[in-house]
């Protein structure tokens, strides 16, 4: 499920007014926040389905990114990595965590070893990098899927992440936009700015604590903590896909949405949050009641 509606957190310095690009980025962002809520209230398979396809769709622009540097490693991963990602959701919705992450596992395992071992031995660094995209997908395969599955909070729980995730990236655009300043990350990223950083945590704060209260009645101070949490996460997942990004020589990872680039340009904050949520919820109250986990304080 593709669940980011804004431009991207970190905030960006102003740049050339590119008014068609921008209206291009707000008539996707119309389709696809909708389109991710709906998913998922309705839970279920048709959920796990969608989560299974987003996750897909991850790992092949993943392989596209390295596939320049070895070709065979990528395709390796990507054969292995379909199956294993169909498999661990199937798996994350009959509630059996561990084989889950087993199946992703042995996927990766596999795929750092190239075919046969032929790829690694000739080109090991792309291999590991091919097998990691298995594991970069699998989030997005399991970790919303664990917090819809619990029948009292799921739901609201994914609303927090998205509240959270999605504020995090408007804020920090139009105060990224607005104010300027310094680059947080030049080295990863070369438009994203502190201005943007700490507007986008305090848009996704506040989005998070009223989203979390309203909907579980989660105690303010314990969801603001939470938000910022996932907000810092968020952005964090953010400068990680823009160092592979650079690593590999891309601008965006595919051209599938119009004005926003890739799936991955789009999901790259949601699943860091998304796997931050599941750790806290599940250290809490166990992989089966993630989300209450999470919002029960």
């Amino acid at each position: 499920m593709i669940a980011r509606s804004g431009p991207g957190p970190g905030g960006e310095r102003a740049g050339p007014s590119d008014r068609q690009n921008f209206l291009r980025r707000t008539a996707s962002a119309l389709v696809l926040a909708p389109l991710a809520i709906g998913l998922a209230f309705v839970g279920g398979w048709i959920f796990t389905a969608a989560c299974t396809v987003t996750a897909g769709l991850v790992l092949w622009e993943w392989s596209r990114l390295v596939a320049g540097v070895d070709g065979e490693c990528a395709t390796c991963a990507l054969v292995l990595g379909l199956p294993a990602l169909i498999g661990a959701a199937v798996l994350a919705q009959l509630d059996i965590p561990a084989g889950a992450i087993g199946v992703i596992a042995a996927a990766a395992a596999f795929a750092s070893q190239g075919t046969l071992g032929l790829a690694y031995r000739r080109n090991r660094h792309s291999c590991l990098w091919a097998a990691a995209g298995i594991l970069y997908a699998a989030i997005v395969a399991m970790c919303p899927i664990w917090l819809r599955r619990d029948p009292q909070m799921g739901f609201a729980a994914l609303l927090f992440l998205f509240a959270t995730v999605w504020a995090t990236d408007i804020f920090a655009y139009f105060t990224g936009r607005g104010f300027g300043g310094p680059l947080l990350a030049p080295r990863l990223s070369p438009k994203k700015t502190w201005s943007g950083a700490v507007g986008g945590l305090a848009g996704g704060v506040v989005a998070g604590v009223l989203v979390a209260y309203a909907s579980a009645r989660t105690h303010p101070a314990a969801a603001g903590v939470l938000a910022l949490i996932l907000s810092i996460a968020a952005q964090g997942g953010d400068l990680f896909e823009s160092s592979v990004k650079r690593r590999f020589g891309a601008k965006d990872t595919s051209a599938l949405i119009p004005g926003h680039g890739g799936v991955m340009d789009r999901v790259d904050g949601f699943l860091v949050a998304a796997l931050v949520a599941v750790v806290i919820g599940s250290l809490r109250f166990g992989a089966a009641a993630s989300a209450r986990g999470l919002l029960l304080w």
